[in-house]
């Protein structure tokens, strides 16, 4: 159960986080998003089915961290302003925080005769945290990057874009590779995931449990 929780509420979320991103550029002036399907919660509607469920579903499955997914393709310059755009690429992260204060509430209310699932609720809690925060480090192409663009210099823009085909996986590969980072940015998930009233054994009980199980497949 902790599994299908984990496995299926990641998939729920990454959804969620794509559609955010095309609902706010709809009303921002991208009309096309609609022609386009985003406006579902259909995970093949979207420009990159690869970067935005596989990858981060396997990255998930390796190593129990959240890795969100590539944006939908968004026609920019239809976005009225710099603030639509500001706040189109706002609008994933903050998806997550939706998720993480639904599942918070429920560790809360939830009877003990639930206790058995708190496992997959509170590391799937532990997940939007991460997404989150690894989505809002300013560098191209995640969405931290988008909430700071539209008010750079075009020069520095310029020089941003240059490392916008590689700089994604530079950083995926630091925090899996060199300890010193992964171990920084996990110490931040963790003490973030506090705040919000995550039990820390409890999550990890829940990340074993989803390790476990594709364990067992492989």
């Amino acid at each position: 159960m902790n599994f299908v929780i984990i496995f299926f509420g990641w998939i729920f979320s990454l959804c969620l986080h794509e559609f955010s991103h095309a609902l706010v550029a709809y009303y921002g002036g991208d009309t096309t998003v609609k022609e386009k399907g985003y406006l579902t919660f259909n995970p093949l509607k979207y420009t990159h089915p690869f970067l935005s469920i596989i990858l981060p579903l396997l990255i998930l499955m390796m190593g129990g961290i959240g890795l969100p997914g590539g944006a939908v393709y968004i026609e920019t310059w239809r976005i009225r302003n710099r603030y639509w755009l500001t706040a189109m690429s706002l609008a994933g992260p903050a998806a997550n925080g939706v998720v993480a204060i639904v599942l918070a509430i429920l560790l809360r209310v939830l009877p003990i005769s639930t206790a058995n699932i708190w496992p997959g609720l509170s590391f799937l809690l532990v997940l939007q945290v991460w997404a989150i925060l690894f989505n809002l480090i300013p560098i191209p192409p995640l969405d931290g990057y988008g909430v700071i663009s539209p008010f750079l210099n075009p020069a520095i823009q310029m020089q941003m874009d240059r490392i916008r085909g590689y700089a994604i996986w530079i950083l995926i590969l630091a925090l899996w590779y060199i300890p010193a980072v992964g171990g920084f940015f996990w110490l931040i998930v963790s003490l973030s995931s506090l705040i919000w009233g995550v039990n820390m054994n409890v999550a990890l009980q829940g990340r074993d449990f989803l390790l476990g199980f594709f364990k067992g497949l492989f």
